[in-house]
């Protein structure tokens, strides 16, 4: 039976999540260090894990297989997952795979070498989540979910 599992703490589309999970009745597990609510939905579950760095994150790689879906912006752990079987999408609603999640991490790992050679310690944000992104991430979960659970 496939599971969802989101990556909770910071996550902006916990509630987009659940109400796809409902529809498909398909279980939702969120992870987080705390600070949530549980939700009195029968099919969410909450774990949560304790403080410190990657905890979340280890549960989720431990937990997740083949069938289940992950949803995370964390590239590490989705790197982990996919190892694991499991189909991985960020918030966004792009569809992290086995052949495009090394060029990720190499951009990601570049990107932090960058910031950290940055003498005058500029910070630029990223952009910001918009309504575009929320859409596009609930379209594609609700593709992925599907193919999911057909496997």
């Amino acid at each position: 039976m496939t599971t969802l599992y989101i990556d909770a703490d910071a996550c902006p589309v916990k509630a987009e999540a659940e109400r796809v999970a409902t529809r498909m009745k398909v279980p939702m597990v969120l992870v987080c260090n705390g600070g949530l609510r549980p939700s009195r939905n029968p099919l969410v579950s909450l774990v949560i894990v304790d403080e410190g760095p990657d905890v979340a994150d280890r549960w989720i790689a431990e937990n997740c297989g083949t069938g289940d879906v992950v949803v995370t912006a964390d590239l590490p752990l989705a790197d982990r997952c996919l190892k694991a079987g499991a189909q991985v999408l960020k918030h966004d609603g792009e569809v992290l795979t086995k052949a495009n999640i090394g060029p990720r991490l190499a951009t990601r790992d570049l990107m932090a070498d960058i910031r950290a050679a940055d003498p005058f310690h500029r910070s630029g944000g990223g952009v910001a989540f918009s309504r575009a992104d929320r859409a596009q991430f609930l379209q594609s979960l609700d593709r992925v979910l599907v193919a999911a659970s057909r496997s």
